[in-house]
């Protein structure tokens, strides 16, 4: 059962050490006395603060965090760490410690505070555009399977044993993320697997951090907002596959920026490739797929082999598993081990990941977190094989988002879907109908495209259901798992899932 996340994942029983061993350890410049002041946790959010914790206040677009640093200190923080323009507003009876870059250093010091460096599990970072989510808990069901306990952290649930909780960023904050490791670890954790993301890199989330393996999935449209460029997104990802943050890596050569990859990555890796078998040192051969289930042969140079048959619809999931496969073959474990692990099962539904809402009668109905035109055209191809009627397509874009990939979207939907509805989805401060127009743009492109446009969400999802028959698939991408939408600042409760299983019902379908 889900539960909401805690205040912060941390350890429960944490030891103290000592601020003034930290402080000579990194050679710390401390306004204060540090001497008998004890440490057992920190933070760079003030509302999460616990006695006997340090406050890092960051600097901010629009303000500083050493605006919160006395609510942080009136809840119990020891000592707070900034730069020099937060500790000029700051008049504490507490340590105050000054760095040039508080954001670059907060892994080491989290890791210090929570000994993560000595005590982690074995670590596995997957990251990527899209295929993160499903890989990690593909990989997490696999490490199970193997008898180990596990940690798991994606964008849409993060794991501690058998407790599931909610997820907010798709990585968290290395404070966050150093503590929540540490009580993967207090619980028994063996291994853990991280989703990780390219702003998470950029941002220093994953500092003082090093993974057993890194795998790399895929690259395309996606954060051009943030990025500027599809080399600037690349050069990110790449900075993931370095000796100071993993051993070994995984790599999809499936397109260029794969390829690229493996050559310019500076650890040891394997490659592997659905279409590009001559340049990849894995294979991956599909010989079945059907709406439950997709098989297919993994094949290495050395002519080793796996036979896989997975309960996930279409080939991209195929891919996904062989890389979860092959980081667990890059970290030693034996074929045979491995084969005898996929035999036991692997989890069948991954929330939000093409997610069956519909019941056995009647239109089959999915929700999907897919909100790039890769990940629209890699699903509309995989349901299109396996669909015996019409494949109809609800969805609509990111507000203050990417706003260079809405037409494409359009595009992939009147080439790909046999009917679309164009809807709203978190529009945050955008004018919906605006984004909604540069979706229809791309989709007018395509001669012979159906579709229509229907807002709110929880008309349009009605709309596909009224016009969906018996043997036709509809599937709802965007808002996945998420239960609410952004509007105007306001996160207003909202599930996709249970609105699509409200208009089944109400058109007389079991959900």
């Amino acid at each position: 059962m889900e539960s909401a996340a805690p205040s912060s994942l941390r350890p429960e029983h944490q030891p103290s050490r000592s601020l003034a061993t930290l402080v000579d350890d990194f050679d710390l410049d401390v306004h204060g006395d540090p001497d008998g002041v004890e440490v057992s946790g920190i933070t760079v959010a003030s509302n999460q603060v616990q006695p006997g914790d340090i406050f890092v206040a960051l600097p901010g677009a629009r303000t500083h965090g050493a605006k919160y640093a006395p609510q942080a200190a009136e809840a119990g923080a020891v000592a707070i760490v900034t730069d020099e323009a937060g500790a000029a507003q700051l008049d504490l009876r507490i340590p105050v410690i000054t760095l040039d870059e508080p954001r670059a250093a907060l892994g080491g010091l989290a890791s210090w505070v929570y000994r993560t460096a000595e005590r982690a599990p074995k670590l596995y970072g997957i990251t990527g555009t899209n295929g993160k989510t499903s890989t990690a808990f593909i990989l997490e069901s696999l490490l199970r399977n193997l008898g180990f306990e596990t940690g798991l952290s994606t964008t849409a649930e993060r794991h501690i044993g058998d407790e599931v909780y909610s997820s907010a960023l798709t990585t968290p904050e290395a404070s966050e993320l150093h503590g929540m490791i540490a009580r993967m670890s207090e619980e028994g954790a063996r291994a853990a697997v991280l989703e990780v993301s390219a702003q998470a890199v950029e941002r220093h989330r994953i500092e003082g951090i090093r993974f057993e393996v890194v795998g790399f999935t895929n690259l395309s449209h996606d954060h051009l907002d943030d990025y500027g460029s599809m080399e600037a997104y690349f050069e990110v990802k790449l900075d993931l596959f370095t000796p100071d943050r993993a051993e070994r890596g995984v790599v999809c050569v499936d397109t260029v920026w794969g390829e690229r990859l493996a050559e310019e990555t500076r650890i040891p890796i394997t490659t592997y490739s659905l279409n590009r078998a001559e340049r990849a040192d894995w294979t991956v051969e599909i010989w079945d797929q059907t709406a439950d289930f997709t098989s297919f042969t993994l094949t290495g140079r050395d002519d080793r082999s796996i036979e896989v048959t997975i309960p996930f619809i279409g080939t991209h999931m195929a891919e996904n598993t062989a890389l979860a496969i092959l980081m667990l073959v890059e970290d030693g474990f034996e074929i045979d081990a491995i084969t005898e692990a996929i035999d036991r099962g692997i989890r069948n539904a991954i929330p939000g990941r093409l997610e069956r809402v519909s019941g056995d009668e009647g239109p089959r109905v999915f929700v999907d977190y897919g909100h790039s035109p890769d990940a629209f055209e890699q699903t509309l191809k995989a349901l299109k094989h396996v669909s015996e009627g019409r494949v109809i397509m609800v969805f609509g874009a990111d507000g203050d988002r990417d706003k260079t990939k809405r037409a494409d979207m359009g595009r992939i939907a009147g080439r790909l879907a046999d009917f679309t509805v164009v809807t709203d989805y978190n529009p945050r401060f955008e004018d919906p109908v605006a984004i909604r127009q540069q979706i229809l743009e791309g989709i007018a492109e395509i001669d012979g495209a159906e579709y229509i446009e229907v807002a709110p969400e929880e008309d349009a999802i009605r709309a596909a259901v009224e016009r969906a028959e018996r043997s036709d698939t509809i599937v709802w991408f965007g808002p996945g798992e998420v239960d609410y939408r952004e509007v105007k600042g306001v996160d207003e409760p909202f599930s996709a899932r249970e609105e699509a299983r409200r208009a089944l019902i109400e058109a007389g379908w079991p959900a």
